[in-house]
């Protein structure tokens, strides 16, 4: 890490590498899905259409999301949808996997599979030597179909569909299937990823399949991959913003930072770190720029302090209680609203911020509710969390 004075990188810089490195702005928007996956790193997949929607807010022909998207999650296989930091689905370029299994999956995969052992044990359940039996012929039965849901698993596995009582005589008490438990599990450990959904491409109920080969590498050198690539895409971010995006500890933080030689600035809310070589001033597009991004979009979420692109005062109609945020509107690099679509396909927007935007802002806005209303045609789009402002509009 490098020492000495520190160079401020004020909040219009700040936005202005938001806008070309997310390709938000329209000189950057992208030609395939991989490209901005690539310059995201993760796209967030607990909400599936997510994906989609986040790809086709970046992409030069917004028409051809669906297609393309499916394309590279499942006939070529270059993006893939799995766990990753946090506990959290995410969708990775598929040469990451092994980085994100090495970095972040091993420590979530030991967690959740303690757990697993530890509330069958309680419920008296079989034992981890059975667990293991199930999981190899699970494994097995996958490997033969290629891609599979729980159910159909379980009709080679029979013992899947057991079940055993979770938190017994509390208040949250409830019934768990192996199934359930032991695929997350699987899928933690890098050894089972989301395939095909049963449905289209918004449906949250998906096949199993096989994960990718990738080779065992090293954590501390992992980490060090992994925020160099975020860093570049992200920088300056905060210890903060890294350790809550990782998921990581302070000091496994640190030492990937040492590792990659990241350079230390300074922001609005004190110390920062770019990628080796990223200090130097940065320009923004010529053009300004709009973009009605999705619920969960990986650019909203991407930092923990937020102030610099999104006002403390729209916090409570944009995230819901659990701080997921839902739809938002962008105008040059920070968040000036946000939108739903209603039950006729129409894409309603609304600008509560304090400050007035600008006609040429709202008529951009107006031209992505447009582009955004014609791609998805007649498919119909609720989050998965709902906010109180996406609500409203969507009512």
């Amino acid at each position: 890490m490098s020492e000495g004075k520190q160079r401020h990188v004020g909040v219009e810089e700040r936005r202005a590498r938001l806008g070309v490195r997310h390709r938000l702005a329209g000189v950057a928007r992208a030609a395939r899905p991989e490209d901005v996956a690539a310059s995201l790193v993760a796209l967030h997949g607990t909400d599936p259409a997510t994906v989609y929607l986040a790809v086709g807010a970046r992409l030069e022909q917004a028409a051809r999301t669906v297609a393309e998207t499916e394309r590279a999650l499942y006939d070529d296989g270059t993006l893939v949808r799995m766990h990753g930091m946090r506990r959290t689905v995410f969708v990775f370029p598929t040469e990451l996997t092994a980085v994100v299994h090495a970095s972040t999956g091993l420590a979530v995969a030991a967690r959740e599979r303690a757990a697993l052992v530890k509330d069958m044990a309680r419920a008296g359940a079989p034992d981890a030597a059975w667990l293991a039996e199930v999981e190899a012929s699970t494994l097995a039965a996958l490997a033969r179909r290629g891609q599979a849901t729980a159910a159909e698993l379980a009709r080679d596995e029979p013992r899947l569909r057991e079940q055993f009582v979770y938190a017994a005589g509390k208040s949250y008490e409830g019934v768990h299937t192996v199934s359930t438990r032991l695929l997350r599990v699987l899928g933690t450990e890098g050894k089972v990823v989301r395939g095909r959904p049963l449905g289209s491409w918004t449906s949250s109920q998906f096949r199993w399949a096989p994960a990718p080969a990738h080779p065992e590498l090293d954590v501390a050198g992992a980490q060090a991959s992994l925020l160099g690539r975020w860093l570049a895409a992200c920088g300056p971010a905060t210890e903060d913003d890294l350790k809550w995006w990782t998921g990581w500890k302070v000091t496994e933080v640190r030492r990937a930072l040492a590792a990659i030689g990241a350079e230390a600035v300074a922001v609005d809310e004190g110390g920062a770190w770019v990628a080796a070589g990223d200090a130097e001033p940065v320009t923004g597009p010529d053009e300004p720029w709009a973009a009605l991004l999705p619920a969960l979009d990986p650019t909203a979420m991407g930092w923990f302090g937020r102030d610099w692109y999104l006002a403390p005062e729209l916090r409570p109609l944009l995230f819901d209680r659990s701080g997921n945020v839902g739809p938002t509107v962008w105008w040059n690099g920070r968040v000036v609203g946000g939108w739903a679509q209603r039950a006729d396909g129409e894409i309603v927007w609304r600008l509560p911020a304090k400050d007035d935007v600008g006609r040429e802002a709202e008529a951009m806005i107006a031209a992505e509710a447009d582009r955004l209303r014609d791609w998805l045609g007649t498919t119909r789009v609720t989050p998965r969390f709902r906010t109180p402002l996406e609500r409203e509009l969507a009512g």
